[in-house]
């Protein structure tokens, strides 16, 4: 009892980059992660310069369903499926996305909330959707919503609440 609840402030006091570090996974430069799902193998995960990870994304590198065969066949009781994770730089990952077994992200890559992704992902697109698809490259996004882009990023939370205000008019 009391080493589970050493666990979880342990987990939840340490940050997701660092938590990350230290179970295995291998954390490019400047990488800012908001998960801590990294699965029961996070040393087969690698993550390149530049990622970004919003919430609840999580990383599967094994295919639970082999718990079906195992009881099934006695030939595959101890068999498993397990398959790398390679995301590669400059990469966002959205919100309560699900990265699997096997899938390789390449660079300049930005993946949509929600979204189930397995296999590779082009480099200089948009992916999104269950399962992931293209939807369109880095240029078409950025033309299709700069008109919708505020620079806030370097205002500190004050000033970007004012500034959000005034332009939405409340």
């Amino acid at each position: 009892m009391l080493i589970n609840l050493i666990k979880n402030l342990y987990y939840k006091l340490i940050s997701p980059n660092s938590y990350a570090v230290k179970v295995g996974v291998n954390v490019g430069k400047n990488c800012h992660l908001r998960t801590k799902n990294f699965g029961s193998e996070p040393y087969m995960i690698t993550l390149g310069d530049n990622v970004s990870t919003s919430a609840n994304v999580q990383f599967v590198t094994h295919d639970g369903s082999l718990h079906v065969i195992r009881n099934l066949y006695n030939e595959h009781q101890e068999a498993d499926i397990l398959k790398p994770i390679k995301i590669g730089n400059n990469v966002f990952i959205g919100i309560n996305a699900i990265i699997l077994a096997g899938t390789i992200i390449e660079n300049n890559v930005i993946v949509g909330a929600g979204s189930v992704v397995k296999g590779h992902l082009k480099e200089n697109s948009v992916y999104a959707g269950i399962p992931a698809k293209f939807i369109c490259s880095l240029d078409k996004y950025v033309e299709k919503n700069k008109q919708n882009f505020v620079n806030t990023k370097q205002l500190t939370y004050k000033e970007k609440r004012k500034f959000i205000l005034e332009i939405n008019n409340e």
